[in-house]
């Protein structure tokens, strides 16, 4: 698993400087909710999820509920809640294991410390395998709105590689049912790039994905992550490293494909059929908003202040009933790292990033992007990347920043 950041040690009590509560009111305001449980590990993942066996006995379900309504109550606290959350977002691990009652109670917890906004956005992450009719038409009835579907892949040597557990067509199975439950907005996240994935296995992964007449896409490269197990087999040589050339080759099929069928990139790794589409949440994090993190290892950012919490649910669980925060350590961040995340991460968007934000020496950066066709220039003078600026997005952004001032103001 990631380590945690290092930080500088946390208020015990989690309390916030001033001028981070300072920005809240008028601004848009989420919660992310990390739940820790997955009945089996995929052998890529190296989130803060843990199996029955890894735990043997030290969490539950109960406890870790428990706890989160104590974080929930200490975020009212500490923020004072100008206003209630306008986005929640329920990840893992795998929310669904909780079920739709579960579930309920998560949403619950937040709208009775924090408050949910009407008309909010509400999103739960799930596997297909642990859902059903019962359980969309459930989640439905709390207050979900949305549901982010793994899927990976249709094929299923790509899906024994990546070692999912669930059976090729029941995610496109599960995005009918939810449809059909009245969850308003339905997302399947693709994985491109596994080790003996061919071109025609990711074709039918897009056709399958656009059959489940789904209104978003996320599609993401293979990353082998140290201390996986599939980092292992790729060590030991069972397995190939994923090729950047292949990788390149992929994602361009996968824009093809959405762009074709009405999906649009908003985000480098994200498609949706309209802007409604979107995922509120996620454009929070792109957009430098403000949201509380909630569970083990949930990371939180307010106000230029970003802190993260103990990883492990027992521990998570015994710190909060002794009262105090859950964070593990915090940052208050730099005008210079505020900048460079902006840049970072608005260039990310379709939307662009405006030139303004840029000096000269920065926008003759830009000038160059547009030059080599890795960047174009919407309307109202921002910064798009092109398909293959996409592709080099680390390079153009390391190029604009190493040509740009810090913006203390942003």
């Amino acid at each position: 698993m990631v380590a945690l950041p290092i930080g500088d040690p946390a208020p015990a009590d989690g309390m916030l400087p001033a001028a981070a509560l300072g920005g809240l009111a008028g601004q848009p305001f989420g919660v992310y909710v990390h739940v820790p449980f997955c009945a089996t590990r995929c052998g890529y993942c190296d989130f803060n999820t843990y199996t029955p066996g890894e735990l043997e006995g030290s969490s539950s379900p109960g406890a870790w509920l428990d706890a989160l309504r104590r974080e929930l109550d200490l975020a009212a606290r500490v923020l004072g809640m100008p206003a209630p959350a306008e986005t929640v977002f329920v990840g893992g691990g795998t929310p669904s294991l909780l079920g739709a009652a579960g579930l309920a109670q998560v949403l619950d917890a937040v709208r009775d410390s924090l408050g949910v906004a009407a008309g909010a956005e509400v999103t739960t992450e799930a596997n297909p395998e642990s859902t059903g009719p019962e359980f969309f038409a459930g989640i439905a009835a709390a207050g979900y709105t949305r549901v982010s579907l793994g899927m990976q892949s249709a094929a299923p040597h790509v899906l024994a590689v990546l070692d999912r557990s669930h059976t090729p067509g029941r995610p496109v199975a599960a995005a009918a049912q939810a449809r059909a439950a009245g969850i308003a907005h339905v997302s399947l996240d693709l994985i491109y790039g596994t080790p003996g994935e061919t071109r025609d296995d990711l074709a039918a992964s897009l056709d399958a994905a656009l059959a489940a007449g789904v209104d978003h896409v996320s599609a993401y490269a293979l990353v082998v992550e140290a201390g996986t197990a599939l980092a292992r087999r790729v060590v030991r040589g069972e397995l190939p490293a994923p090729d950047d050339d292949v990788l390149a080759q992929r994602y361009e099929q996968i824009d093809a494909t959405l762009s074709a069928a009405g999906l649009r990139w908003y985000e480098v790794s994200n498609w949706a059929r309209s802007v409604q589409s979107r995922c509120r949440h996620n454009l929070g994090y792109w957009t430098g908003g403000n949201w509380w993190g909630a569970g083990p290892g949930a990371h939180s950012h307010v106000g230029g202040v970003r802190w993260w919490n103990v990883k492990h649910p027992a521990r998570y669980a015994a710190v909060l009933a002794s009262g105090r925060s859950p964070a593990a350590g915090r940052e208050i961040l730099t005008a210079e790292q505020r900048y460079t995340e902006h840049v970072m991460l608005r260039l990310r968007l379709a939307d662009g990033l405006p030139l303004e934000v840029l000096e000269a020496r920065g926008r003759a950066a830009a000038a160059r992007a547009r030059t080599d066709g890795l960047a174009t220039v919407l309307a109202g003078d921002r910064l798009a990347l092109t398909v293959r600026g996409r592709l080099l997005t680390d390079t153009v952004v390391r190029n604009l920043l190493a040509s740009s001032r810090t913006r203390p103001d942003l």
